[in-house]
């Protein structure tokens, strides 16, 4: 994946810039009294968006019920049909079971959830679902369906009502439809992340309304367009219209602030802890005698995930490079038709634990690319910054045209390194491995964080910035990705990038 604008959907954002936007003239507090200037965001929204997520994982159900039976009945036909097409209607119906466990899983409409932990909780419910469906035929209907049938749909359920939900999400994020309000107590550096984060993913469904502080300085200021609306004291007046508050003040005194979150009259408050560095996925909350302890789980270091992990690769990379060859070989031929010097670019890459590995990809730059970059950039010396910013041209000379154009677009130049992630140098997910100067433009720990882990064919930062993601931002994701791994994100990733990949989105 070619490594650009930040749209996280439910993981981290870059770092915010610490600006407040002065407003010219006074700006209208935003209180329960006053209906002009609060945000209106209508109890019939998260209705209309549980029923279009619902009816999305309905229509990518049924789908894959449709294409478990044609996958079954017409290609591969060297096996007994043991499925009759009037049994489709009960295994039709057994299959709408699964958005009923979504329901109780709290997946509609799921405002807030991380997108891994939403793809956490379908895939188990899937799961258990279709395990169900098989023990009921068993034992009750004596094999009416056929087991090829109910797998192959099973597999297709694994993976369409996760892509139809994250269509879904952006279409009603777009439409306005999706989302809440919320009040963000605190201005400061935390503060600002949390709500850049949020805007830039509203697919979480948290919509920032308004923010208190007790700092004067942003009185009447706003932040990213959300408006400063008064002090921390004045939080009760918005509990009327507002049901979720989020505490950003991790540097309060601690008697202080637990004072103010007791007294706050909001059916949901989230709590920001002073504990920056640390994962925030996959944290499970303890009660240590009346303390509140939290529970970390470091999962890169547990061998069987690593395993899993490998085993990932290995199934999803062969069928993978099996069916990239031919567009392999067909880009090598225009290649060679197009433009002199050789098929493949062949680079020294940083693997796990700082070992080097050859990595191969398509060539989509002149022969003469580093001649033409030293004099691009003597040409053109305010480009120098971009450079050293983001390593990256938006007018790049190198580029063969039309077609390095083409290939970087749809990251088709990268698909020989399948045989990478087969190899065990790559993974299909992990932080990109860079060349020697772009890594040497990181932090010591930051290399020593990436050293520890296998780059990966695409990663957190591709499916979210791509090319414009500057090396602040690339450090960020990467860092996020390295503390919260879980097989979900991995595949939550993998379903970003195939979203990513067919739009040509951020590449250049």
């Amino acid at each position: 994946m070619h490594t650009a604008r930040p749209s996280h959907a439910g993981l981290p954002a870059g770092p915010p810039a610490d600006s407040d936007l002065p407003l010219g003239g006074a700006l209208p507090r935003l209180d329960a009294d006053s209906s002009s200037s609060r945000p209106q965001v209508r109890a019939s929204g998260r209705v209309r968006a549980t029923w279009a997520i619902l009816l999305a994982d309905l229509a990518a159900l049924e789908l894959s019920l449709f294409l478990g039976y044609s996958l079954r009945i017409f290609l591969l036909p060297w096996f007994p049909q043991e499925f009759q097409p009037q049994h489709y209607k009960g295994l039709a119906l057994g299959v709408l079971v699964i958005p009923l466990v979504y329901f109780l899983l709290d997946l509609y409409p799921g405002y807030g959830m991380n997108p891994a932990e939403r793809l956490r909780k379908r895939v188990q419910a899937t799961f258990v679902v279709f395990s169900l469906l098989l023990a009921w035929d068993y034992l009750v209907q004596g094999h009416q369906w056929s087991r090829g049938i109910v797998l192959c749909t099973g597999l297709f359920a694994f993976i369409l009502p996760a892509l139809f939900d994250e269509i879904a999400r952006h279409f009603l994020s777009n439409a306005g439809v999706m989302g809440i309000p919320v009040l963000v107590l605190g201005g400061g550096k935390t503060g600002r992340h949390i709500i850049r984060h949020l805007l830039e993913n509203p697919g979480l469904g948290l919509r920032p309304a308004a923010i208190l502080d007790d700092d004067p300085a942003l009185e009447e200021t706003r932040i990213f367009g959300v408006p400063v609306a008064g002090t921390l004291d004045e939080a009760p007046r918005f509990s009327s219209t507002i049901e979720t508050i989020i505490v950003a003040l991790p540097g309060m005194d601690e008697g202080r602030q637990s004072k103010l979150i007791q007294k706050l009259p909001f059916s949901h408050v989230i709590v920001v802890p002073n504990l920056q560095g640390i994962q925030s996925l996959w944290v499970t909350p303890r009660d240590l005698g009346g303390i509140l302890g939290l529970e970390v789980n470091k999962n890169l270091l547990m061998r069987s995930n690593h395993t899993m992990k490998r085993c990932m690769d290995l199934v999803i990379a062969w069928p993978l490079l099996l069916f990239a060859i031919p567009l392999i070989a067909l880009s090598a031929l225009l290649l060679k038709l197009l433009s002199p010097g050789p098929v493949f670019f062949r680079q020294p890459r940083a693997g796990k634990s700082g070992r080097l590995f050859s990595m191969l990809k398509l060539r989509t730059m002149h022969p003469n690319s580093e001649q033409l970059l030293r004099e691009h950039l003597a040409r053109n010396p305010d480009e120098q910054t971009s450079w050293a910013r983001y390593f990256k041209l938006k007018s790049d000379p190198r580029i063969i045209p039309w077609l390095g154009s083409l290939l970087r677009r749809f990251s088709l130049d990268e698909l020989p390194q399948l045989w990478h992630v087969i190899r065990g140098e790559m993974s299909l997910v992990g932080p990109r491995p860079f060349p020697a100067y772009h890594l040497d433009a990181f932090p010591p720990e930051f290399r020593g964080l990436r050293a520890s882990v296998t780059p990966g064919l695409t990663g957190l930062w591709q499916v979210s910035a791509r090319s414009d993601g500057d090396i602040d931002v690339q450090e960020i994701l990467d860092s996020y990705y390295i503390r919260n791994w879980s097989p979900w994100l991995d595949l939550h990733i993998l379903i970003r990038t195939f979203r990513v990949v067919v739009l040509g989105r951020g590449a250049y």
